[in-house]
């Protein structure tokens, strides 16, 4: 058989997957090829096992959904680039490339995050290619343009989801980003801002109501994006939904645990979760008892209702210490008093946890003269490798709580990482530009995950 010459990207076409023209990364270090895949289902037919997916076969552009099937024919565990291990279902179906074309078998993944909707790998060019690394498009190139010509633009699918988003501010970069990726994928969004909804309490016909009379039915799914001020009244709107079987992406008490730092802290106790040393206490009586339990300054002071950073004070000496925590008492205001990590130097590690897996993590460095490494108080952040033991702490933490989608800040110390926080309403923009993966693609996926659960 002739080989055939490529570069190192090549466009081809899958037939069988109805994908007539999609542009594909040439890699020989890679054994595995694989492709973009989303909305994952398996079904049975003819004593044959088969996959059903969608593919945003254009990259860049997520208004062009195709729908495909493929036959299945393994199902192994890849390690990606990044060291992370994953089962993946495997297909066996033709691939044509300039003239010629050949079965192969390919991993389904999402590859949002990726350069290219496709990778080749060497299983598949095995005595039937032989690559230019220097060159590209051997076998011709196709403008975008005309790729798109060979797809239909998909707004909305008859089979989407009715999703709300629960929220205050529509403007937010996280908020924007998960009405853009449900309706790529084919979902109905709305945005509801928490204050204007409210509600029927009732034994036989519990409702929610929204900005003066519209009724909010036939719900499949809510994600709740409630910011600290507005906890008690969305946990309540969360609670609602859930009564009248909507599916809620984190649940209202799973939220409530969670903003409640003391009890969060008491929860991640329980299961033997590492964290900083905390002390708590009423009386000024006291505060020197306090200090000395988390082996005295420089220490940190938390407010209890603080969030991204704020109502957190580095106490140097413990003098000062005792000055702020009697300051604080004094306002008759809950605070913790937890040991401060110096060797850390001012980082932590945010890993962003969806459905009991850790999908991406950034570690942030405070600025200059701060101590707090939060991005809202001009921290810089970076990418990071972290290790099976924090992964595994992100997981049980977040599980811990209930939740699943969580913002897990872990800080690396002497003894080992320790949980510093748990937010359940985590922001997007830091990790999705760090680590350059679609999160909020993610949660939709998580979402339609547990609907199917919860109907099934």
């Amino acid at each position: 058989m002739k080989k055939v010459i490529i570069g190192k990207e090549e466009w081809c076409s899958l037939p069988e997957l109805g994908l007539p023209a999609i542009k594909a990364r040439i890699d020989s270090g890679a054994k595995t090829s694989s492709l973009h895949a989303f909305n994952i289902n398996t079904f049975e037919k003819d004593g044959k096992n088969y996959a059903h997916f969608d593919i945003h076969p254009v990259q860049g552009n997520r208004k062009i959904i195709q729908s495909c099937r493929g036959l299945v024919v393994d199902k192994r565990a890849v390690k990606s680039s990044s060291g992370d291990k994953e089962r993946r279902l495997v297909i066996r179906t033709p691939v044509i490339l300039g003239e010629q074309s050949w079965d192969i078998e390919i991993t389904l993944t999402n590859r949002d995050s990726m350069g290219y909707r496709m990778l080749i790998g060497r299983e598949a060019m095995a005595g039937r290619a032989l690559i230019d690394p220097n060159a590209s498009f051997c076998l011709g190139e196709i403008e975008e343009k005309e790729a798109i010509k060979h797809y239909n633009v998909v707004s909305h699918r008859k089979s989407g989801l009715k999703i709300l988003l629960l929220a205050s501010n529509p403007d937010l970069y996280s908020n924007k980003r998960i009405m853009e990726a449900g309706e790529e994928r084919g979902h109905e969004m709305t945005f509801v801002n928490i204050s204007q909804c409210y509600m029927n309490i009732s034994a036989t016909n519990p409702e929610v109501h929204y900005r003066g009379g519209e009724l909010l039915e036939n719900v499949d799914a809510v994600i709740p994006r409630i910011k600290p001020k507005m906890t008690f009244y969305g946990c309540a709107i969360t609670r609602q939904f859930s009564s009248i079987g909507a599916y809620c992406l984190n649940s209202s008490l799973a939220i409530a645990r969670s903003r409640d730092k003391l009890r969060s802290l008491q929860e991640l106790s329980n299961k033997r979760i590492p964290m900083p040393t905390s002390g708590f206490a009423k009386s000024p009586v006291d505060t020197k008892e306090i200090i000395k339990m988390v082996n005295g300054a420089p220490l940190v002071v938390k407010l209890l209702e603080g969030t991204q950073g704020r109502g957190v004070v580095l106490a140097e000496t413990n003098k000062a210490a005792e000055s702020v925590i009697n300051a604080f008492k004094s306002l008759n205001t809950n605070i913790l008093v937890q040991e401060f990590i110096k060797e850390a130097n001012g980082e932590d590690i945010r890993c962003f946890v969806i459905d009991g897996k850790v999908v991406g993590a950034i570690q942030r460095k405070a600025a200059a003269g701060e101590f707090r490494a939060n991005l809202h108080l001009g921290g810089s952040a970076s990418t990071v490798n972290i290790t099976a033991e924090e992964r595994k702490i992100a997981v049980k933490a977040t599980k811990t709580m209930g939740l699943v989608v969580a913002g897990v800040d872990i800080i690396r110390s002497k003894d080992g990482p320790k949980v510093l926080e748990i937010n359940s309403s985590p922001g997007l923009e830091g990790i999705e530009e760090i680590t350059d993966k679609d999160i909020a693609g993610m949660m939709i996926q998580a979402v339609e995950r547990n609907v199917k659960k919860s109907k099934s």
